[in-house]
């Protein structure tokens, strides 16, 4: 399975417990870009498909519709599948719209499109997701997911077709401005302490570069970071599979307005 790097803990887990092979793609800092030729050099005989995070978690990027096409032509040119990531679909900065996979020429019936509303509607704890493909792998996936997990609980997925029903267009576009407007104050903060933010294009997360910080690792430099100002952040080695991870640290911005002003405050010290 290729997947884009840097890349999402949780899918290379997911990948390693079926036994399938995770093979990387690198995007390069700080815009996270890549190109078709990344993709040829990381395809064998044996890839069966390709993950695509959009918004990405932790790199904060939103995939152009010509990066789209690249995959697109690529997937049909080695017949593979494309597992997409789409749950932070409406956190989007700068103008920018999602654009599902799915729904590009032909790829619908070699699309598994994955989706949810634990980010949307600030409920992360109750994992409520979905996804959606043809009907021939739709059924597989059912059967999979009842042996191992049966079903959300009821009680939460009436909770959340509320939200569905009832929420306007205006709560949505206002999360894209809500957290565009946190994504800035955090980032001129990181700038402020000499930590220079990759600037997220979307979901709620920024991978600031903490080389100049005491520590041979990221870990080492996030324990430092947390000793000296109380502000956490995830060691980059989680999102890398070579040495780029030691110089990057995520954090998350999907914090109150009082929390997160204490975080800028406390961070900007450093500078």
């Amino acid at each position: 399975m290729l997947v884009f790097e840097p890349f999402y803990a949780y899918h290379i887990q997911a990948l390693v417990a079926v036994e399938a092979v995770p093979r990387f793609v690198p995007m390069r800092a700080p815009d996270w870009t890549f190109a078709p030729e990344d993709l040829d050099r990381a395809v064998t005989a044996r890839t069966k498909g390709i993950i695509v995070n959009t918004p990405g978690n932790p790199s904060g990027k939103v995939y152009s519709r010509t990066e789209l096409d690249w995959i697109a032509v690529f997937a049909d040119r080695h017949d593979l599948f494309v597992f997409t990531d789409e749950i932070y679909e409406y956190f989007l900065f700068d103008g920018r719209r999602h654009i599902s996979f799915a729904t590009l020429p032909g790829m619908a019936e070699r699309t598994i499109t994955i989706g949810g509303y634990s980010k949307t509607f600030s409920i992360t704890g109750w994992r409520i997701g979905y996804s959606v493909a043809e009907a021939q792998w739709a059924q597989a996936i059912g059967a999979m997911n009842d042996v191992l997990y049966v079903c959300a609980p009821a009680p939460l997925q009436y909770g959340v077709a509320v939200g569905i029903n009832e929420l306007p267009r205006s709560f949505y576009e206002g999360l894209a401005h809500e957290y565009q407007d946190k994504r800035d104050r955090f980032c001129r903060a990181l700038t402020r302490a000499g930590l220079p933010p990759s600037v997220p294009q979307g979901a709620y997360y920024v991978l600031a570069d903490v080389s100049r910080l005491p520590g041979a690792t990221s870990k080492q430099r996030a324990m430092y970071l947390l000793e000296k100002t109380g502000v956490a952040g995830v060691p980059g080695e989680a999102f890398f599979s070579g040495e780029m991870g030691k110089r990057f640290m995520r954090f998350c911005f999907a914090k109150t307005d009082a929390v997160l002003d204490e975080a800028c405050r406390r961070i900007e010290k450093l500078g």
